[in-house]
């Protein structure tokens, strides 16, 4: 049931009103009970004996089977959209491939030619190397019904699309191979990734294709967030974007990457701090997604919407920061989980920054789910930050009992994992902090305000990440007497 729950929650309120009309078209009786589960566990809250408030009295066996009909429903359903929302390009390219082969079959050689050039054109335009591959075999295969056509160069020409599709699975085995290395938690990714590049011959040129630059900038991504080291990606990730701006005719084409790259080059500058080109690169971001009648818009309006509002927060405009995230409909976007949880996290620590604790706890307490469910849906990295935003609070809050009890807890869940990442700071942070609020005082003497600054920082500001900075900034206020959100923006500027 769990599942079902789960499926229901990635549908948004559209999809979720057409696949009700779905059903209603399906059921041939009325006491049909699908459309009632579905609305039972199309909610937040947990129900209780679903079988006795569908028919009246325990029926578990009757319950299951209507439940195991309503997944199969929605598995078939979320098959279908899939299908339709599959690039249209591609669909069309197949369809005028086979309907050559067709024309060939019987004898109509000359449309079958057209046809087939058509196809070509298509393909070649969006880099469909593998419906390429099958274009040129048909074409080789029928080429002595064309005196024009030279077999030599139709037979380098599918040669050449070969070796483009080598490079397209080599690209798929570097992100098979580094994904790999990062569930073993190593902290050199940088290394991994140039090695990894290496092993599989694959170099940052105008060679690669938008969807190859995606591919390869998402798993440098994802590396710096494990690592929370965007300083050493930040060359690559430059050079990278570099030689894609050769290809401006090819934008359009591949609009879907395209919006993904330029978020991860405006993410890395952000995380870099240096918010001006972060921006910059989020205003070419909003461009390419009002592309097209907005196609890709709502796609990625949660992921632009926190990394604009971060980096108004960041350079003095939080309050307009956090009226944009009080007034984000997150109903409109449910199937971007991760983005609405970072989203709402973001609008906690920004309510703290500002000093509005109460706020913050409320909003905090809109997470009621388990930090393993949160761990799945966000990451670790996500849990930790909300587990140390809840410490912090407490302590703000006066909560005497829970904050020893709560940092014990985050002792226990993340020590380990912390430990193995050589990501101690985070531990020597929480300990500093259990020893202010046990002894509140400690914090305006000299040999603390100087224990905090050399446990916490490290010999280069420019490679400290942004977000390890802000914690930081908790400590040195209450340190200095000053304003917390005001010490974060010195502390960041520096």
């Amino acid at each position: 049931m769990n599942t079902t729950s789960s499926i229901i929650g990635t549908l948004s309120s559209e999809e979720k009103r057409n696949f009700i009309g779905l059903l209603r078209q399906k059921n041939k009786r009325n006491d049909t009970k699908n459309i009632q589960l579905f609305k039972l566990l199309d909610t937040k809250e947990r129900i209780q004996d679903l079988d006795i408030q569908l028919y009246g009295k325990p029926a578990r066996a009757a319950l299951h089977a209507l439940s195991k009909r309503l997944h199969d429903s929605l598995i078939d359903f979320i098959a279908s959209k899939s299908f339709e929302g599959e690039t249209s390009e591609e669909m069309d390219i197949m369809k005028l491939l086979l309907a050559s082969r067709i024309f060939f079959e019987q004898k109509q050689y000359k449309i079958g030619f057209k046809t087939l050039r058509k196809a070509e054109y298509k393909a070649k335009s969006y880099d469909f190397f593998t419906i390429l591959n099958e274009i040129y075999y048909t074409k080789i295969q029928y080429a002595h019904k064309n005196a024009t056509l030279v077999l030599d160069e139709l037979i380098t020409d599918f040669k050449n699309n070969k070796d483009a599709i080598q490079q397209e699975e080599n690209l798929n085995l570097f992100y098979a191979s580094v994904q790999n290395e990062l569930t073993k938690q190593r902290s050199d990714y940088g290394v991994v990734i140039k090695e990894a590049l290496s092993k599989f011959g694959i170099s940052i040129s105008q060679d690669l294709t938008y969807r190859s630059l995606f591919k390869i900038l998402s798993i440098a991504n994802k590396a710096a967030q494990a690592t929370r080291n965007y300083f050493t990606i930040l060359p690559f990730v430059e050079d990278a974007y570099t030689q894609m701006g050769t290809k401006e005719n090819l934008v359009d084409k591949h609009l879907f990457y395209h919006i993904q790259i330029l978020y991860y080059v405006s993410n890395t500058y952000f995380r870099n701090k240096k918010f001006k080109t972060s921006q910059q690169y989020l205003d070419l971001m909003m461009q390419q997604m009002e592309k097209m009648q907005n196609k890709y818009y709502r796609r990625f309006f949660p992921q632009y919407t926190l990394l604009h509002n971060f980096n108004l927060a960041y350079t003095g405009y939080i309050d307009q920061a956090i009226h944009h995230l009080e007034t984000f409909d997150d109903d409109h976007h449910k199937e971007q989980i991760t983005y609405i949880l970072d989203i709402k996290l973001g609008l906690i620590v920004f309510y703290f920054m500002k000093s509005r604790f109460k706020e913050a706890w409320s909003a905090l307490n809109n997470f009621y789910h388990s930090d393993h469910w949160y761990t799945e849906k966000a990451g670790i990295l996500w849990v930790i930050k909300k587990n140390l935003v809840e410490i912090l609070l407490h302590v703000e809050l006066d909560h005497l009992d829970l904050v020893a009890s709560r940092a014990n807890s985050f002792r226990k869940k993340h020590g380990s994992y912390l430990k193995s990442q050589g990501e101690l700071r985070v531990l020597d942070f929480l300990k500093l902090v259990l020893q202010y609020y046990r002894k509140p005082e400690v914090i305006a003497t000299e040999p603390f305000k100087i224990k905090i600054a050399n446990t916490l920082t490290i010999p280069s500001r420019l490679q400290e990440d942004i977000f390890e900075m802000s914690f930081y900034a908790w400590l040195k206020a209450k340190a200095n007497g000053t304003d917390l959100y005001t010490t974060t923006l010195e502390l960041i500027n520096q």
